[in-house]
Order: C-alpha cells, then sequence, then structure tokens
C-alpha cells in the first residue's frame, strides 16, 4: 500500500490483532504487501496511539495491568464509533480531540481529512497525528499534567483554548446518566466544559455499555451535548430517552 493508504492498513491491522489476539511483523508485511519498516512505523505509531503493545516481532493486545483506571483496550465497538466519528469531519474543519482511548482510535482514519486544524489536550494523540499522511496543524492546550487522565488540565489549559474556536468537539464519557449526561469520577471537570463551550458541535463517543452508569460527578449535561455516537448495541429505551433531548445519535454497526 502507498502512503495514502495508511490510515486504511493500520485500522486494518487493529482488526486483524483484535481477531486473532496477536500480530506478526512478518505476517502483517505479506498481509499488506509492503515492508517489514512499514509495518514496524504502522505498529510503534499504533502503539504511541495506546491502541496495542509491541513485543518482539509483532504486537499484542494492550495487556490489562498496563491499562489506566476508567479505559479499556479498543475494541470493535470503539473502533465502529471512530469511524462515524469521522464521518462527521469535513475537510478543513477545525476540531478538539479531547483524551481518551475512544477518541484515540479516530487517529488512523484521519489521514484521509486534509487541511485540518486539530487542538488536543493529550501527548499521546498528538504523536498519533504527527504519523499522518495529511498531517493536521496541530495545537496543544499545555497546561498541567494530570496523571490520572494522561493529558493536560488547568487554568492555562483553559486559557488557551479560550483563545480560539472550533467547529466540533470529540469528547469521551466514563459514563452517559440518561437523566443528566455525562458523568465521571475524576474531579477535574472545568476544561472539558470549556472545550464544549467553545466548539460549535460537542459530539460525545461512548460505547453502549457506558449508557446508564451514574457517576457522582456531572461532565457535560444534556443541553451542552450536539450528538452522541454509541453502538447498536444500545436499547431502544435509551435511544428514544436521549433523542426526546433533542441530542442527535448515532448508533455505528460493526462491519
Amino acid at each position: 500500500m502507498t502512503k495514502r493508504n495508511t490510515p486504511q492498513r493500520r485500522h486494518a491491522i487493529l482488526a486483524l490483532l483484535n481477531e486473532q489476539g496477536e500480530v506478526s511483523v512478518d505476517e502483517l508485511a505479506r498481509a499488506f504487501s509492503t515492508s517489514e519498516v512499514t509495518i514496524r512505523k504502522d505498529l510503534t505509531a499504533l502503539e504511541k496511539n495506546g491502541l496495542l503493545l509491541r513485543r518482539y516481532g509483532g504486537a499484542v493486545p494492550m495487556p490489562q495491568e498496563l491499562i489506566g483506571e476508567g479505559s479499556h483496550p479498543v475494541s470493535s465497538y470503539k473502533l465502529a464509533i471512530a469511524r462515524a466519528a469521522v464521518g462527521c469531519i469535513r475537510e478543513h474543519a477545525r476540531i478538539i480531540i479531547d483524551s481518551g482511548s475512544t477518541t484515540a482510535a479516530m487517529i488512523p482514519e484521519l489521514g484521509r481529512k486534509p487541511g485540518l486544524v486539530v487542538m488536543t489536550n493529550s501527548l499521546s494523540v498528538a504523536n498519533a497525528l504527527r504519523e499522518l499522511e495529511h498531517e493536521p496543524v496541530l495545537l496543544m492546550t499545555g497546561g498541567t499534567w494530570d496523571p490520572h487522565s494522561e493529558s493536560f488540565q488547568g487554568q492555562v489549559a483553559e486559557q488557551v483554548l479560550r483563545s480560539y474556536d472550533f467547529d466540533q468537539l470529540f469528547v469521551g464519557a466514563d459514563g452517559i446518566d440518561l437523566q443528566r449526561g455525562t458523568t465521571t469520577f475524576n474531579e477535574l471537570l472545568g476544561l472539558s466544559r470549556v472545550m464544549a463551550e467553545v466548539a460549535r458541535e460537542v459530539i460525545v463517543m461512548a460505547e453502549a455499555d457506558k449508557v446508564g452508569r451514574r457517576m457522582p460527578n456531572l461532565e457535560l449535561p444534556w443541553n451542552s451535548i450536539t450528538t452522541l455516537i454509541t453502538d447498536e448495541r444500545l436499547s431502544q429505551e435509551a435511544r428514544d430517552q436521549i433523542t426526546a433531548r433533542g441530542v442527535k445519535l448515532i448508533c455505528a454497526s460493526v462491519d
């Protein structure tokens, strides 16, 4: 595959890894008719994005003990949600990508969207964006490093965000309370709310099993959310409650 096929190849690598449980460099090089050097670069980029773990001669899914609290290994549902999210982005758009494993799953597919301006508070997202064919204009919030969320937070980050305006925000959720909105155990809520304030469209990305999780801290109320992208497992009752709040609902199907 040529460089313009890089996002598709990396997405296919993740799908193969999810199916087989492990992949080898030589196997992938044969499968995609490319060099082992190119495959190693792919695996390095995906590892930086937190989507797999390199090992000698190949890669395996991220081990459970290395996965931070509140996050999960990439799944077929996350990948389906990520594809749907990328489908909402126009060329030359100005977007914010918040930290998190679901939002990070978007990155391999963003290379087919030229002219993007992307703001993020996540070093792993920033590193992955630099690997894309159509590398976007990259903006970082800066601020105070939070090891729990592995992202920048705080007043400096908020001030930087307020200096810009954006077309879309892509943000994950630890839980979704059908009555209140997105919820979390994390006490650091300010930056997500500022992100929502400076974006014309707020797109929440969350797997269906997070809907109904009630956590103590309200992050984004329903009236701040434009769109929820989840997966096809969402119950009809939950779908009705969400759309009744005026939120656009996208239930992504797993290929």
